[in-house]
């Protein structure tokens, strides 16, 4: 057995890894301790990780299961996923001492996957925001450049796989939050469909639920193989043909249209407009059929009834946290965004959500008449460069200007949350200062696999692994 040297570890993904210590080329415990000994040099500079956990590396290294990704150092995005014997704060100062005994559905498959939580991360409170700024635990910074946002919700988890403090880690999206911290931070991001993977909780039993969880990653068959692993198998997933994501094969000429037009209309800055032509044309040269095409739906009319519904779920979240502490919140102990979100989701009657569920369901079937035309529709994640830390301060900021900045520099990810198709963020550019640009890839719902197999030649077109932020 030979000793994993910390450039060795952090050039290899998790399938990587994986297949090292299956072969006893390294322990298990030796990768562990790579991943807290890089948690420990370059966490301070971040504050991805706010809660790191020995014990329970500890005690997974005592009985790893044999899974795909056994012996993979992993994070645990703190954000509604139950993991047992774990803090569960959501980013939220009301909840900063609740711990959840037992796992949801999704952290047992995780953890049957083989991998090895070392720690959960950063996230803003409720996950409400596209960066990862909250109260509770101060702001999270990207690995590329630290005076920028790595992007929210999922913010913590994204800086700490750029990083290299781990290859994999648990993320989750309700308007962008994979999608949007992987663009910031050059990681790959799939939102899988509605139902595709076991359920986290509470937060996925709704019948028409924003939030999907999953993971972000460096690599296209580090994500593939941990949908794999967690999958939904039950009658209420969407349908697929049985085949693995994880195995690559030509998925034939696809139909590709792309467009940078915002659905509020606002141009995008030159620099992504660029950065989406490129990529377009590199999709192109792999033999896919490619066009200039926007998406001709009411985006907004969708807006004012996703808002509604989004509302309505945040009310009924804190309704059972509010219960599980045991206590009612007291004044002041909401960031101002969350206490407008829960004053406004508060005012809606049963029958506005039902309305507004209604519309948001018309707005899926205009979406996926479009598909009918096409497999694929590829558009930015971000309409601008990735901002400086302060700009989108959900704490600082009057939430309506929140609102208002928030549109300009996300204004491409909530409606697939809507219609619960899967999305994917691939770091196909940079900026000109250097930062990642992560370009969108949407498809049909249940079609993850058309997604996963333009992603294999994607990356290997136009690699990105050896694209590393100077720590």
């Amino acid at each position: 057995m030979s000793a994993l040297t910390d450039s060795e570890y952090r050039a290899a993904d998790a399938v990587e890894l994986a297949s090292l210590v299956a072969s006893g080329e390294v322990s298990a415990q030796e990768v562990v301790e790579c991943a807290q000994a890089r948690m420990g040099a370059h966490n301070d500079a971040l504050n991805a990780v706010v809660w790191p956990m020995p014990d329970h590396a500890s005690d997974t290294l005592s009985n790893l299961p044999a899974g795909p990704l056994s012996g993979v150092p992993f994070l645990v995005k703190d954000l509604n996923l139950a993991w047992a014997n774990t803090r569960l704060t959501s980013g939220s100062q009301f909840m900063k001492d609740l711990r959840v005994e037992h796992d949801a559905p999704l952290a047992s498959a995780f953890k049957a996957s083989g991998v090895v939580a070392i720690g959960k991360t950063n996230t803003p409170e409720f996950g409400i925001t596209g960066t990862t700024e909250p109260a509770l635990f101060g702001p999270c910074r990207n690995p590329f450049d630290t005076s920028k946002i790595a992007g929210g919700s999922s913010g913590g988890s994204a800086a700490a796989v750029a990083a290299g403090i781990v290859p994999i880690a648990h993320a989750s999206d309700g308007a962008g939050s994979i999608r949007i911290p992987a663009a910031c931070c050059g990681l790959v991001g799939l939102m899988p469909s509605r139902g595709r993977t076991r359920s986290p909780g509470p937060i996925g039993d709704v019948f028409h639920s924003y939030s999907r969880h999953f993971v972000v990653s460096r690599s296209v068959r580090d994500t593939a193989t941990m949908l794999d692993a967690v999958a939904d198998d039950s009658p209420y997933a969407p349908p697929r043909d049985g085949r693995a994501y994880a195995q690559r094969r030509d998925p034939g000429a696809l139909t590709v249209r792309f467009s940078g037009s915002t659905p509020g209309g606002r141009p995008i800055d030159p620099q992504i407009s660029a950065a989406l032509a490129r990529a377009a044309a590199l999709v192109e040269s792999l033999g896919h059929r490619v066009e200039e095409k926007c998406l001709d739906v009411d985006y907004r009319n969708f807006y004012r009834h996703f808002g509604v519904v989004g509302s309505a779920q945040l009310v009924a979240d804190v309704d059972d946290d509010t219960r599980s502490m045991g206590r009612e919140p007291e004044p002041g102990e909401f960031e101002p965004l969350t206490e407008r979100n829960l004053s406004y989701g508060r005012s809606r009657t049963g029958a506005k959500v039902i309305h507004a569920l209604r519309a948001v369901r018309a707005f899926t079937r205009e979406v996926d008449a479009h598909f009918a035309e096409m497999d694929v529709f590829m558009l930015p994640v971000l309409g601008v460069p990735t901002p400086k830390i302060g700009y989108l301060d959900p704490v600082a900021l009057e939430p309506a200007e929140q609102d208002k900045r928030s549109a300009e520099v996300f204004p491409f990810t909530p409606p697939f949350n809507g219609t619960g198709q899967p999305a994917l963020s691939l770091p196909l550019g940079t900026d000109d200062s250097g930062m990642p640009i992560g370009i969108q890839f949407v498809a049909r719902y249940g079609n993850e696999d058309v997604l996963m197999q333009l992603a294999y030649q994607l990356e290997e077109a136009a690699p990105w692994a050896h694209r590393y932020p100077e720590l």
